[in-house]
């Protein structure tokens, strides 16, 4: 049987281009097994056993003041999830620092999609890590990784414990990230949280409908905490927030 507890603490740096960096949760996970749930993922050997005894985690929110970078930090090993706009490589840096790590704990970079203010930051960044990328099917060709081969994941392919849940709609590639044991979902530009909690911003999308499909998807998720792309993260209420959108939507 497993007892899950959730803290949350905000921790707030200095330094060039670093607004905040917020721990959104720390989730310890105490159970009487250690066996992990089987995935057909592509990156299956990479992923952590959640479910073991002592296992601790913290989401941190890279705030680049109009977009997100959010970094998760599992020990000494960190997944990035987006990178932000052309030179946001230095608030990504100070996030990691103040994590007391380096580019050198990155061993995952998970993007949302394609645009230019979640994966401009990663040309400047792949140099400085040794790291497996990861984009949506749809979206790798149009991502400049400075050479370096991006991995396509599709719904339903774990990374680094994470669910990759496809979301199409802003693009025909956009990815959400979902961690089912704490039910926080990494939303990239599929839900926005900018007064009020929205779909994909219609000037940029490329499919509406499917935007659509996708924001209901995600209301069918055990969501917990929404850390979206632009706007502030939603820590409490967040699946009835997402559900009542969701019912809005054609």
């Amino acid at each position: 049987m497993s007892d899950f507890r959730l803290h949350r603490r905000l921790l707030l740096t200095a330094g060039t281009g670093v607004f905040g960096i917020t721990v959104l949760n720390t989730l310890t996970g105490c159970s009487d097994s250690t066996s992990s749930p089987e995935s057909n993922s592509p990156a299956e050997s990479n992923s952590p056993a959640a479910s073991q005894a002592g296992t601790a985690f913290d989401w941190k929110r890279v705030d680049l003041d109009f977009v997100a970078v959010y970094l998760l930090v599992r020990g000494n090993e960190v997944a990035v999830v987006d990178t932000g706009t052309p030179g946001s490589a230095a608030s990504v840096e100070a996030g990691l620092k103040a994590a007391g790590l380096g580019w050198g704990s990155v061993k995952h970079v998970i993007l949302t999609h394609q645009h230019d203010d979640h994966a401009g930051g990663l040309a400047e960044i792949v140099p400085q890590i040794s790291a497996t990328l990861y984009a949506g099917t749809d979206d790798v060709a149009a991502i400049d990784a400075a050479g370096k081969q991006i991995q396509a994941v599709k719904d339903g392919d774990d990374v680094f414990g994470l669910q990759m849940v496809g979301t199409p709609g802003h693009t025909l590639g956009h990815v959400s990230i979902f961690e089912p044991g704490t039910g926080v979902l990494v939303a990239g530009d599929a839900l926005r949280n900018q007064n009020v909690l929205e779909g994909s911003a219609p000037q940029y999308t490329a499919d509406a409908a499917q935007a659509a499909a996708s924001v209901k998807k995600l209301a069918g998720l055990d969501v917990r905490v929404i850390l979206p792309g632009h706007g502030q993260p939603i820590t409490t209420g967040a699946r009835e927030a997402l559900q009542k959108l969701a019912a809005t939507l054609q």
